[in-house]
């Protein structure tokens, strides 16, 4: 191995044949941390697709979400020009901000794919449709994303029918955990 000069672009441990490892590739999870759920959007819509999209903030509104305070209650999204807004999500002002804060209801605009932005503008142009933000996370890379709900609404009745199947699957949980209780008594 013939050995060259530093000035030759050759990193100093080449030249003693050391062998440089590639870097491992990380396997991805997704979420890491869940900072913001909407709950109110599961029980009042149907979810029929779910997508991930990036959101641009401000940097006090990303120290805010970090600390926990964002609500995602009445948020949506509509899509505005080409581009899709998230609009009517409160994000508290930064306790540390001062006069840097940001306003706690502006528009933040999502960052997705010129294709998905069509796909979903054709989606929401039919009746019954919506965009809701279910909830905002940190990925493994630590970047905030939220997770879009393309959303139908549910009919009242879908909601009660809804509830008196959770109640119905609660007492027959409850009469098997009954049932074994006095099998173990025995």
């Amino acid at each position: 191995m013939a050995l060259l000069a530093p000035s030759e672009g050759v990193y100093p441990l080449a030249r003693v044949g050391y062998d440089f490892p590639m870097a491992k590739k990380r396997e991805t999870s997704g979420r890491v941390r869940t900072l913001a759920e909407n709950r109110k959007a599961r029980h009042d819509f149907h979810i029929e697709e779910k997508l991930e999209a990036g959101i641009s903030l401000l940097g006090s509104e990303v120290k805010s979400i970090r600390e926990g305070k964002a609500s995602l209650r009445d948020g949506f999204a509509r899509v505005k020009g080409g581009e899709v807004f998230l609009e009517n999500v409160h994000i508290a002002p930064y306790s540390h901000g001062g006069s840097f804060n940001h306003p706690p209801l502006r528009e933040r605009k999502l960052l997705l794919r010129r294709e998905e932005i069509r796909r979903l503008e054709g989606k929401v142009a039919e009746k019954g449709y919506t965009l809701v933000p279910l909830s905002l996370y940190l990925n493994d890379r630590g970047k905030i994303k939220v997770e879009l709900g393309l959303a139908r609404g549910k009919a009242k009745a879908d909601r009660r029918r809804e509830i008196m199947e959770r109640e119905s699957r609660r007492d027959l949980e409850r009469a098997l955990k009954e049932s074994r209780g006095s099998i173990s008594r025995e």
